[in-house]
């Protein structure tokens, strides 16, 4: 544990990384590249509990123009948003183990043949005995995010840190992928991040880590040894907190 700036990490995995280069699925390069990274940093003695998105294979929430042209109502997509976070933590417990990596994946909605209930004394005894817990199915209720979710695991948990993986180097002002002047934010307080309407993650989420000084990073995930580095305290991406 020497030299590690956080003992006990919240990782938020969104589904549309898992898809790589393409739209929607999962591309087995990628989730083995990201099970890679969650060994190196449990290699180091780092406590690991993943939440992770579904929007590579269906996304909630009926605004979205899938759920409209379905005829689904908001909270039937909700709902089945939540069983798309199923299947990647299936999928990603398959490649963690594969990598060697013991893991357990617990579901806000019970399924008892796929993956224990969440309960939360049993996650924090895996995360003692240092297996990887994945957190699924949001919080099992619709109208609330998968970040939602990731900010209420980690304070539940007693998470140091929230680290919010994307696929670019931190928080922009506006984005660098469009804008070739957007500004990186090294440091952000969470009234910056709601004010600015920066859309790290949702507004219920950040409320929730700044009423609870929950620190976010937000970096980069695909780059081979950002979450090692993140785990050190390395000056990488965007921090969130209070100051």
């Amino acid at each position: 544990m020497q030299g590690l700036n956080y003992k006990r990490i919240l990782l938020k995995v969104s589904g549309e990384a898992l898809a790589g280069e393409n739209k929607c699925g999962i591309d087995p390069s990628v989730i083995n590249f990201v099970s890679r990274e969650i060994k190196s940093v449990t290699d180091a003695g780092v406590e690991v509990a993943v939440v992770i998105g579904g929007g590579n294979i269906f996304r909630g929430f009926g605004t979205s123009s899938m759920s409209k042209g379905l005829g689904i109502e908001r909270s039937q997509g909700d709902y089945m948003g939540m069983l798309a976070t199923v299947i990647n933590a299936l999928a990603l417990q398959a490649s963690l183990e594969d990598n060697g990596v013991i893991s357990r994946v617990q579901s806000a909605i019970a399924m008892q043949q796929v993956a224990e209930p969440y309960i939360r004394r049993r996650a924090l005894r895996h995360l003692e005995k240092k297996r990887v817990v994945i957190f699924a199915a949001g919080t099992g209720n619709p109208y609330f995010t998968t970040d939602t979710a990731a900010s209420l695991r980690a304070m539940e948990i007693h998470a140091n840190v929230i680290l919010k993986a994307t696929k670019i180097e931190g928080v922009f002002s506006d984005d660098p992928l469009v804008n070739a002047d957007a500004v990186k934010f090294e440091r952000l307080t969470y009234i910056d991040v709601l004010n600015k309407n920066l859309k790290v993650m949702d507004s219920t989420s950040i409320s929730l880590c700044m009423d609870n000084r929950l620190p976010i990073v937000v970096f980069n995930l695909l780059v081979q040894g950002n979450l090692l580095k993140v785990v050190k305290g390395e000056s990488i991406g965007t921090v969130i907190s209070n100051s």
